[in-house]
């Protein structure tokens, strides 16, 4: 018998199906929301990006999580659905919304993990538990619920524009 948080993890890998399918539900509910508060709105950003976010985690629902590449196909998943928000920011991105952000970050935090455990799983063929597992079981969960919340709110709930403002406005002294 492991500790209380390896049991806990495969707890969650037993019930990984239904904990995609709420948090693809969860994208669906959100692109919902948007497009029914964007009605009469000049602005409908939050209710494209809802869209995207809505298909790419539909779409990946038809993974088959028992394929041993599953990770990496997670890990592609991602990737493309950045290089399309990327792309939707460069043609139709008028107004970028603070979901945005949120999205890339959140994206990018799952593209790593779903990499990590690609090389831990497959390329390494671990097999026992340790923090890796825990670090992704939980941070995949939280990611995803933020980055629906956030476009749902349209509110910087973590401070990530904030820091981007202060970041790439930051005056760089000269030296003299």
């Amino acid at each position: 018998m492991g500790s209380f948080l390896e049991d806990f993890f495969w707890s969650l890998a037993e019930i990984s199906e239904l904990l995609g399918i709420l948090i693809t539900w969860l994208f669906v509910f959100t692109f919902l929301y948007n497009l029914s508060a964007a009605i009469n709105k000049s602005d409908n950003s939050r209710t494209q990006l809802s869209f995207i976010m809505m298909v790419s985690y539909t779409l990946s629902l038809y993974i088959n999580i028992y394929t041993p590449l599953r990770y990496l196909q997670l890990f592609a998943f991602d990737i493309v659905t950045i290089a399309v928000i990327l792309i939707w920011r460069l043609c139709l991105g008028k107004v970028i919304p603070i979901g945005f952000y949120y999205l890339i970050v959140g994206l990018c935090i799952n593209a790593a993990l779903f990499m990590a455990m690609h090389i831990d799983r497959i390329v390494s063929t671990n097999y026992e538990f340790w923090w890796l597992w825990m670090l992704y079981g939980f941070s995949t969960l939280i990611v995803d619920f933020i980055m629906a919340v956030v476009l749902i709110a349209n509110k910087d709930i973590l401070g990530l524009v904030k820091l981007k403002n202060i970041l790439l406005n930051r005056k760089i002294p000269v030296a003299m």
